[in-house]
Formats: structure tokens, sequence, C-alpha cells
């Protein structure tokens, strides 16, 4: 069974920077099709920065230069580098993974906040 675990969330000013984790158990990310989606309240559940099957990845525009995607396979862990946070990055964020057959598993979500 697939679980995904994040972690890193949590409470930051406007400017500074906070790093996201993943832990996946029950399949290897190693050339999986995962990423990371956000979801702030009254909204719509967003892509922020997502890892195409096959290579290559694909970035939301509102992040583009201030978040970096990367994974480490021996870890078995997904990264969501985040920098020059802004108040409207409040969301909760939630990891991502599309199995080999499609189907897609949700990690609990972890909260973050920026405060102006």
């Amino acid at each position: 069974q697939v679980q995904l675990v994040e972690s890193g969330g949590g409470l930051v000013q406007a400017g500074g920077s906070l790093r996201l984790s993943c832990v996946a158990s029950g399949t290897s990310i190693s050339n999986s099709a995962m990423g990371w989606y956000r979801q702030a309240p009254g909204m719509e559940r967003e892509l922020v920065a997502f890892f195409l099957r096959g290579g290559g990845t694909n970035f939301a525009e509102f992040v583009r230069g201030r978040f970096t995607i990367s994974r480490d396979n021996a870890k078995n862990t997904l990264y969501l580098q985040m920098n020059s946070l802004k108040p409207e990055d409040t969301a909760v964020y939630y990891c991502n993974l599309i199995g080999r057959l499609g189907s897609p598993y949700w990690g609990q979500g972890t909260q973050v906040t920026v405060s102006s």
C-alpha cells in the first residue's frame, strides 16, 4: 500500500524559506510521476510543481524562480524548497504520486502559513 507523509510546514515571515519533505512507502519514487499541490481556504487544489514520468518538470507560474522541486531516490523522499515566500503562498501543501496503473495517491498535507 502506497503511503505519503509530508513534513516541514510551519509559520514563516514573508521573504523566508521552508523545505517540505514527502517520504513515500510501498513504492519506489524513482521515475515516478509525482509532485506537490496546494490548497488555500475556499480555493481549489492547484499544482505547484511536478516531476513528469519520463523526465522533465512542470511548475506553476506563480512559483517559478522561487520554488525548487527535487528528490532523493535513495531516501525515497520528495522535496520542495520554497524561497521568497509570500502571504499568498499560505495553504496546505500536499504530496501526490501517480501509481504505475495511474492511480493517484495523496499525503495528509502540511500547513504552510506566511505572515506579512
